[in-house]
């Protein structure tokens, strides 16, 4: 737990993502189970117009050696908020460092975006890769 830096610790949201904000810690137990998180206020912005994109994000794994610490994740997903980025960039982009930095047995993230110009947009990344 000693390379815990931002739990318990004062600090601001980072500017950029980075998977560097990510921190991991031991599973405490070797057996198969689930984490599921929920973040409601998840936002970014349209790459093409600058305007704010919302979503709901859940992101489920079975952690396998790491899990990841949640205020690390917390700023992680904050420091989206200023990026311009299509959704289906984002989902992918959140799979990828979540994978690189606990390498889960299983890992899903589904990002649902709230509707622009009366179309919803739901994007879904997984490892492993479904067929």
């Amino acid at each position: 737990m000693d390379q815990l830096t931002l739990l318990g610790h004062a600090s601001s949201f980072p500017d950029t993502p980075s998977r560097d904000t990510l921190e991991t810690f031991p599973s405490p137990t070797g057996r198969a189970y689930w984490i599921k998180l929920d973040c409601h206020e998840f936002s970014s912005l349209c790459p093409v117009t600058g305007q704010p994109d919302y979503a709901r994000l859940f992101i489920d794994y079975i952690p396998a050696e790491r899990c990841v610490e949640t205020k690390s994740l917390k700023y992680y997903l904050a420091s989206f908020r200023n990026t311009r980025a299509f959704n289906e960039a984002i989902v992918n982009q959140i799979a990828e460092d979540l994978h690189a930095v606990c390498a889960p047995r299983r890992l899903r993230v589904r990002g649902e975006f709230a509707a622009r110009g009366g179309i919803g947009l739901t994007v879904e990344a997984s490892f492993p890769e479904p067929l």
